[in-house]
């Protein structure tokens, strides 16, 4: 069956703007939400927050900001700032979709800076995640490590920002299930948080790195991502210990 909605982002991570048709409205519980034929933004998850942008009416211009987006029956919703005076776009209406830019494209640049991360402390050091999240320009991921120092965070760091300035092209691939668990360590996380139903794999590959699995969106070569700052690490656990980074200049 094809899906109602065209869900850009996960195809095409620099769609800003498009244009779609207004499928259903409701008032949500506290929002309200609307789901289009096509959308550019990501409805968050695997640590990412949602997009933000606006949603505008082509026929008189009339434009609704968009706080947050989510997956609701399996697909994207849009979740509307509710506005003065009660007006809401109407199903059939013609709309266009705009990303708040800026911040998607950091979030993209903060995603695969964590995946950099993630793929050298896996490679050196054989540790797993066992959790992480993000806000744009920063960051931090958990890691099954017994013991952390200073002098061990300052390799890291170190070791992440020569691959970042090696601009190593990052790719996007969907996989058959089968063909994407028969990839050794294609799961780093301690937990498979892949629901069994899921027969698509999608994976994220910083080439000559890293390859898992992910969801969400990210930039094009590790030379967009600028370079990283570990800005703390500390103990959640005998062998968990967390590592925080930000965003250290304009990438690009």
């Amino acid at each position: 069956m094809t899906p109602r909605v065209d869900e850009v982002c996960y195809r095409d991570a620099y769609a800003r703007r498009l244009e779609a048709r207004v499928l259903e409205v409701s008032p949500g519980e506290g929002a309200p939400l609307v789901v289009l034929d096509a959308t550019t933004f990501y409805p968050g998850g695997g640590g990412q927050p949602s997009d933000r942008g606006a949603i505008l009416r082509t026929a008189d211009g009339r434009s609704w900001t968009v706080r947050g987006a989510k997956r609701v029956g399996g697909e994207i919703v849009h979740e509307l700032e509710a506005p003065d005076d009660g007006e809401l776009p109407r199903a059939g209406d013609l709309v266009a979709v705009d990303l708040e830019w800026a911040r998607r494209l950091t979030l993209m640049r903060t995603h695969t800076a964590l995946h950099a991360l993630s793929g050298v402390v896996w490679r050196d050091y054989g540790a797993q995640v066992t959790g992480g999240n993000m806000e744009p320009g920063a960051g931090r991921l958990d890691f099954e490590f017994e013991r952390m120092s200073g002098e061990l965070v300052g390799e890291i760091e170190a070791k992440v920002n020569e691959e970042l300035r090696s601009a190593r092209e990052v790719r996007v691939n969907v996989l058959p299930r089968a063909e994407a668990f028969a990839i050794p360590d294609l799961i780093r996380t301690k937990v498979n948080l892949l629901p069994p139903g899921i027969e698509q794999i999608r994976t994220i590959e910083i080439v000559g790195l890293d390859l898992q699995a992910d969801g969400g969106t990210h930039v094009a070569n590790t030379r967009e991502v600028g370079g990283i700052h570990v800005t703390g690490y500390e103990s959640k656990g005998r062998i968990n210990k967390r590592i925080r980074l930000e965003l250290v200049d304009a990438g690009g």
